[in-house]
């Protein structure tokens, strides 16, 4: 593995930080203290990403995107994880790679618009009974001749108030197993406006402030077959085959805010004067410093090795649980020592060490619990003795 960057992945992380520092950061007070992210800032920065080349990069080439490898699609969200999620994930899009799964029809009518930023996507799994436990989710899509009937409620679904289209995961019928009946589940494309399919609004909650999350409500939403996303009954299958290594993205997005953070604790520690002297120069300060690179530096190795090894085609679960579990922990644990470095002052909404704090306590929750990551990481070490 070659640690160095090619010129390429040097130009992209340039160009994405400067785009980051000079379009997305001017705008992050805003967002933060009013919680809401205008649709007119949503469109003034969309048209400068696209112009960029920075909307819709996690794409491949042969269907409007970037075509970049993995590695440097991580070094491309480390750079955007800097920024207010809401700024960065809205009006610098990309579209789930789920889209690509689609039928040429269905990537017509949802995948090339999300690419060209006329459409939005979102993703809706979790529900009010089922979240690390997808397999028991309760709302269902039942056939009716050649149409599918959905029914019941998901929640926790991001920035669904914006997106034109959901895809969700439904219940579609049961099947036994060693270990006793299973549910099948199937995905389904869900226009906005489809009758019997509601958009209420989520809950407050104290991460990504502007990056909103939404209640669906399905009261028998009838479609028709052709909205079926892959195959009937493997949903699981598409979302396996898909959404893969989003578990990386957040580590990586994590890493940027950390790299943020640390900036403004080294930054602090050399400038402000306790005692006669720097405080950096106490070692109650220094060893802080030196805790938070060394975790933020493993955290980055995991990621992207695990990055590298999904270009092989070598990565396991193992790899991503382990790079993700790393990553949203030691931003955790990183920007909570930056705060205490700044005392009072980090609290204060003039730096966005507080904002960087609220977030990270998301990360641990969201595309698999620590817990989920921890026992996917326990369960491969045990199974070669058959545990």
């Amino acid at each position: 593995m070659d640690f160095g960057l090619s010129e390429e992945q040097k130009l992209i992380v340039e160009t994405t930080r400067a785009f980051v520092e000079n379009e997305l950061y001017p705008h992050e007070r805003e967002v933060e203290r009013t919680g809401v992210l205008r649709r007119e800032l949503i469109e003034e920065i969309k048209v400068k990403a696209i112009e960029a080349g920075l909307y819709a990069a996690n794409m491949p080439a042969d269907v409007g995107g970037a075509g970049l490898d993995t590695v440097t699609w991580l070094l491309y969200e480390k750079e955007l994880g800097r920024a207010n999620y809401a700024l960065h994930w809205t009006c610098v899009a990309r579209p789930s790679n789920i889209l690509l799964a689609g039928t040429p029809e269905q990537r017509e009518k949802y995948l090339f618009p999300c690419i060209r930023g006329e459409k939005w996507d979102c993703l809706a799994m979790t529900e009010p009974g089922a979240g690390s436990d997808l397999r028991g989710m309760k709302a269902t899509a039942v056939q009716d001749g050649d149409d599918w009937v959905l029914n019941g409620t998901k929640h926790f679904i991001s920035h669904a108030d914006l997106a034109d289209f959901a895809i969700v995961f439904m219940a579609s019928g049961e099947e036994e197993t060693p270990r006793g009946k299973r549910k099948k589940i199937t995905a389904f494309f869900v226009d906005k406006g489809t009758k019997g399919f509601t958009v209420r609004d989520g809950y407050r909650n104290v991460s990504h402030r502007g990056y909103t999350n939404a209640i669906l409500e399905f009261d028998d939403c009838r479609l028709p077959a052709s909205q079926v996303l892959g195959e009937v009954h493997k949903g699981f299958d598409v979302a396996n085959s898909w959404l893969g290594a989003t578990r990386l993205q957040v580590g990586a997005t994590c890493l940027g805010r950390a790299e943020r953070a640390l900036g403004h604790a080294i930054e602090y520690s050399a400038q402000r004067q306790q005692f006669g002297q720097q405080i950096g120069k106490f070692q109650g300060v220094s060893f802080k410093l030196a805790d938070m690179a060394t975790e933020l530096k493993a955290a980055d190795l995991m990621v992207f090795e695990a990055g590298w090894k999904y270009d092989q085609g070598t990565v396991t679960d193992q790899d991503m649980a382990m790079a993700k579990l790393k990553a949203t922990e030691m931003l955790a644990f990183v920007a909570d020592e930056a705060i205490q470095i700044h005392g009072g002052m980090g609290l204060m909404d003039d730096l966005p060490l507080e904002r960087i704090w609220r977030d990270a306590r998301v990360e641990r929750i969201w595309e698999g619990t620590s817990e989920i990551q921890r026992h996917i990481i326990s369960r491969a070490l045990l199974r070669p003795f058959g545990a």
